[in-house]
């Protein structure tokens, strides 16, 4: 049981640093640079934006032939940095009017 319990608290006073690894992972460069790889690279298209702040904007970029999705968030300041990014993007289509 003490091993267990050696264990487990061992785990857990890692996890702190397993978070801060996460967000060390944040890429960011220029935006122009950024935008240039998303498309050239990636294939990516930009498919919707949204203001965050006044000094912010959030961007959804997609893959179609892949259907890989980016989160980039972009500066006023010129720079933009991947925030999130995953696979198997699904475009809802909005519900039918039911009148």
């Amino acid at each position: 049981m003490r091993m267990k319990l050696a264990i487990l608290a061992a785990s857990l006073s890692l996890a702190p640093l397993c978070a801060s690894a996460q967000l060390a992972d944040v890429i960011c460069d220029d935006t122009a640079r950024l935008e240039q790889r998303l498309t050239q690279t990636h294939g990516a298209e930009k498919h919707g934006q949204g203001l965050r702040g006044p000094d912010a904007i959030l961007q959804v970029w997609i893959s179609p032939r892949s259907g890989d999705w980016t989160l980039v968030q972009s500066y006023a300041n010129g720079t933009s940095c991947i925030v999130a990014m995953g696979e198997h993007w699904e475009t809802l289509l909005p519900p039918a009017d039911p009148a």
